[in-house]
């Protein structure tokens, strides 16, 4: 193998959709956006189609591009992002539908496409994108003579369910929408787990379709073999400290191996677990392969026996930036497609 390999499931990722979409009382749509959470949007986003979502979810307009012509005319793209100043061309053209989030945003869109789709997200708490409840409360008879297709809010600690903000953005929620003919949308995995009193018209998973947390019972989607390159016997007195025998692995953080993954991090090879030791170079890092009777030609560091949140666990972040940071280098590979 000359290449790090990255196997993508898209039969898992089915699954998981699946598994979410039975879970939710009403539709589930499906967040695609960061190029499918780096995994391919292009393959992602036709698979999560077939298996039956309509509704796809993005964070700027020029993401939207990309799923339109994975999809064609017919699903609902939405755009986080809103009407962005300039993104006009490019909603219109792809038939995209912008969540307005300001005043500003829904001037710039009436103005600038009279007529075309867009929905509403409200910040019901999270204090990031949204119009807050003073803002909603002013604009909302204007906003609803335009006929909004989607209003929208996001839990800011969903993946926490015993969290107190969980029930006071639900209950804020209700109060700025309850009573309008409007399809309504709180939750996205976490919130979808939280159960039917989070889930509207509409839900919206996302990071459990890829299998990270919190839905623990996701199909694992991904798998990261890294060719050996090299096998030394380092002797005692040498650089690393102690006589062992290593193995120089063809991956680094141009592939979006964090460097701190060296001081905590492990690969496996077979059923056995291998530390990293060093430091994660651009391209290498180096295993300890001492407790091995032979060393193979790959080593795993995501798949059967490490997730991506195993590894964003040792060092310190989250699944979603383990995902999305998997480099341009691997030869990517799609099965159950």
């Amino acid at each position: 193998m000359a290449q790090a390999q990255l196997t993508i499931d898209l039969a898992a990722i089915r699954a998981n959709w699946r598994a979410l979409a039975n879970a939710t009382t009403g539709e589930a749509g499906a967040v695609v956006k960061a190029d499918g959470y780096g995994l391919g949007v292009a393959r992602v986003a036709p698979a999560l189609a077939a298996e039956g979502a309509r509704r796809f979810f993005v964070a700027t307009a020029h993401e939207g591009i990309a799923v339109r012509r994975a999809l064609g005319a017919g699903p609902e793209i939405c755009v986080f992002s809103g009407h962005m100043n300039g993104d006009a061309e490019i909603i219109r053209d792809h038939r995209l539908t912008p969540m307005l989030n300001s005043i500003d945003q829904m001037l710039r869109h009436v103005e600038a496409l009279p007529g075309h789709s867009f929905g509403i997200q409200l910040d019901s708490g999270m204090n990031r994108l949204g119009m807050e409840p003073a803002e909603w409360s002013a604009l909302r008879e204007i906003a609803l003579a335009q006929k909004p297709v989607l209003i929208m809010s996001h839990l800011a600690c969903a993946d926490e369910p015993s969290h107190g903000m969980n029930a006071f953005q639900l209950r804020t929620f209700r109060e700025m929408t309850d009573g309008l003919d409007v399809p309504r949308s709180l939750s996205a995995t976490g919130g979808i787990l939280l159960g039917p009193d989070y889930h509207f018209e509409l839900t919206r998973p996302g990071v459990g379709i890829y299998g990270g947390q919190p839905f623990a019972d996701a199909r694992a989607v991904v798998e990261l073999m890294l060719p050996v390159i090299q096998v030394r016997d380092v002797a005692p007195g040498e650089s690393v400290g102690y006589g062992n025998a290593h193995v120089a692995v063809a991956a680094g953080y141009a592939d979006g191996i964090h460097r701190a993954l060296a001081a905590k991090g492990a690969v496996w090879a077979g059923d056995t677990r291998c530390k990293i030791i060093g430091r994660v170079s651009m391209d290498l890092i180096t295993v300890d392969v001492t407790a091995l009777n032979k060393v193979p030609e790959q080593l795993e560091l995501l798949g059967r026996h490490q997730t991506v949140d195993m590894v964003a666990d040792a060092v310190g972040t989250i699944g979603y930036e383990i995902l999305t940071g998997l480099g341009a280098r691997y030869a990517r590979v799609y099965t159950g497609a």
